[in-house]
Parts: structure tokens; sequence; C-alpha cells
């Protein structure tokens, strides 16, 4: 009998619906998934095809199958092309080299503290003096001693007190030695030491001028002493040729006394120059004479008079009297900055008269030379400065 509320199912419809099932399990979904809250179909059909209670099959009751819901999905909205604006690229602009940024010249190097050299020179002299550790020639000239203490002091008076100009320096021969004879006046020897700065100061190689001195000045203790360091000895031929065979520059004065103590009125006059000893030992040792004639000492201590009874009781060669001494006492000591000019001649060779050293007469012709080179040479300095003072 069948159930009235249940509409008849064919067995076809039967194994369609089973045949579904069994397609939707292949394809993965679960017997066990709700539908709309019931259970599927699959366990309504087992409870249907139950066996009768009287052994007969009842008649396979197949629950109607829910037609697929089917899900709307959204249809796919087409892509919308976007327009994108065209990028602007700027053009590119040529590469502009760097300009390095111009160096900095650097600055004068610093130059070191005058004052420390000084001191560290002064000690380090100092030392060398206490230990002994300087040298002295058997003539007992010092050399560093006179260019630490003589020299910077003369010149002072050589540069900016007399302003002196010097000439002919390349007359001098650079190494070997040489008799310079020159000049004499200024009531004081002061010529004397500037023509020594003049040689040491105008040289390439600062060499020294060692002057042949008169026994006066050996005579005074204390002076002779300081001559001796500063590198003058006696005037002898002995000591002048042994220098000049060293390769020394020799200074000579020859007309001595006569020349520096002569009156103002006499001024640039050459005295005679005595017996010409200075010549034999410039032709025994063949040394070459350098004339040199020297403007500007007579000025300095103007000579107006002199105290002969005083000075033949001192045994002074003379006693001078200036227009400030002995007037303004010590101070009238100080010379008159006139201006100075020096000149050093061609030199007059000796070699020719080597054998004649000793003949009276060769000797008095080259003295006698020498004397008219320097007179003729002061004359013409003399127009070269008509102001002794400017």
């Amino acid at each position: 009998m069948t159930d009235k509320t249940t509409p008849r199912r064919t067995p076809a419809r039967a194994a369609t619906l089973a045949a579904r099932a069994a397609t939707r399990t292949a394809n993965g979904v679960a017997a066990d998934v709700k539908l709309n809250g019931r259970r599927p179909s699959t366990v309504r059909t087992a409870a249907l095809t139950e066996p009768a209670p009287n052994g007969k099959a009842a008649p396979t009751k197949v629950a109607p199958a829910k037609k697929a819901v089917r899900t709307k999905v959204a249809p796919v909205k087409k892509a919308v092309r976007t327009k994108v604006a065209p990028t602007k690229v700027a053009p590119v602009k040529k590469a502009v080299p760097a300009k390095a940024a111009p160096a900095k010249k650097a600055g004068p190097a610093r130059k070191p503290d005058i004052w420390d050299e000084s001191v560290a020179g002064a000690l380090s002299f100092l030392r060398r003096r206490l230990t002994g550790q300087y040298e002295v020639d058997e003539f007992g000239f010092d050399p560093e001693l006179t260019e630490t203490f003589v020299h910077p002091m003369l010149r002072l008076f050589y540069r900016y007190y007399f302003r002196i100009e010097c000439s002919g320096v390349e007359h001098l021969p650079p190494t070997s030695s040489a008799l310079i004879v020159a000049n004499h006046s200024g009531t004081l020897p002061m010529d004397a030491l500037m023509l020594t700065m003049a040689v040491h100061d105008e040289t390439p190689l600062r060499r020294h001028l060692r002057l042949l001195g008169a026994d006066l000045l050996f005579r005074v203790p204390i002076l002779s002493e300081m001559a001796r360091k500063a590198g003058s000895t006696l005037a002898c031929n002995p000591d002048a040729e042994r220098l000049l065979r060293n390769g020394e520059y020799v200074g000579v004065f020859p007309e001595g006394f006569k020349g520096i103590g002569k009156a103002y009125r006499d001024r640039y006059k050459l005295q005679r120059f005595g017996r010409g000893g200075f010549v034999s030992a410039a032709l025994r040792t063949g040394t070459p004479i350098i004339p040199v004639s020297i403007v500007g000492a007579e000025e300095i201590y103007p000579i107006i008079g002199n105290v002969r009874p005083l000075a033949k009781i001192t045994g002074l060669p003379y006693v001078p009297v200036t227009p400030l001494f002995p007037w303004f006492g010590p101070l009238g000591m100080l010379p008159l900055p006139s201006k100075w000019l020096i000149h050093f001649g061609e030199p007059i060779e000796t070699a020719p008269y080597a054998d004649d050293a000793d003949d009276p007469i060769v000797v008095f012709n080259l003295a006698d030379q020498v004397r008219e080179t320097i007179q003729q040479t002061l004359h013409t300095m003399l127009e070269r400065r008509p102001d002794p003072f400017v």
C-alpha cells in the first residue's frame, strides 16, 4: 500500500537521483552537509528503502530532490582602463664639471722668534767659551768672537750711520790672498774698522781682513788684546808675509799716524808712504796689490788744532782739538755722520817683479804707483760726493 502523502516514484526516477547523489559525492560534496536546515536526501532514501514488516520489499520511496539553487554570481565588471597621464621626463642636463674651490695659498711660514734665537745663541756661545771649544789661530784671531760681538756693532755704523757705498769688490780675488792698501784719515782709525766690514759683508765668501797695526796699538793692555782677537797683528814684514802665504787678505795703511792725524785743511791729501815695506812683502809672496780709496773719514773728527805739549807728555802722536772735543767732554768723541764711499781699484800685479823684492828702486816705484792711483781715485770720488753730510 502506498502512502498517499508521498508522490509515487518510479524505479527509474530513484536511480537517477541516486546517480546524482553519487556524482555530487565524487565532486567533493560531503554527505552530511545540511541543505536549508534539513538532512540530505540520501538519509531519507535509506529510510524509505527499509523492508516492510511482512518481508515484502516495499516500493522505494524517493524523496523529491529539491532543485539546486543556483548562486547568482555577480557579473564580472570589465576592467576599466585607467588612462595614465603621460609622464613628462625632464631633459637630462649636461653634466657641468664641478669647479674645484681654489686652493688657499699657503700663508707665509711662521718666522721663528728672534728673541728665542738670540737667547739660545748666547747660551750656546757662553757654553763654548766656558768649555774652550773655539778656535784661535797663531796670531790670536778669534773668528767666532769677532762675528758675534765686533761685527754686529760695526755693522750699525757701516749701514745706517755712515751709509757706506762700496764699489769695485769684484777686483778682489775670491779665494787667494791680496794686499789691500788704503788711505788713512779721521783722527781715530774708524776707516780701518769700516774697511774690514766692507771686505766681510761685500765679498761672496764673507772673508776677513787682517789689519797690520802700529806698535802703539799693541802697547795698550786691553786694546791690544781686543785687536788681536779681531784679527789685527803687528805691522812687520814677517807677519805680513806669513799671512799672505796663508791666503789671507792683509790690510795696510802706509801713511800711518801722519795720515790719521793731519789737519782738516789737508784733507784727502795723501802723505808719504814711508819706506814701502808693504811692497816688498807683496813682491816676495807674489801677491797682487789692491789700491783702495776711502772718502768720508776726514769729516768725522775734523782736526782744527793739536795740543803738542800734552801729546809729548802722554807719549801720543797728537792730541786733537775738534769742533766738539774736548768742549763737550765724552760726547765730543761721537763721530759726525758723514757720507762714505769706498772703492776697490784694479789689482797691481807683482809677479813680474818677484826677483826684485830687495831692489829699493823697484819698491819705491811700485809704492809711488799705488799712492798716485789712490790719490787720483779720491779726486774722482769727491766729485761724486759734493756734500759730505748728504
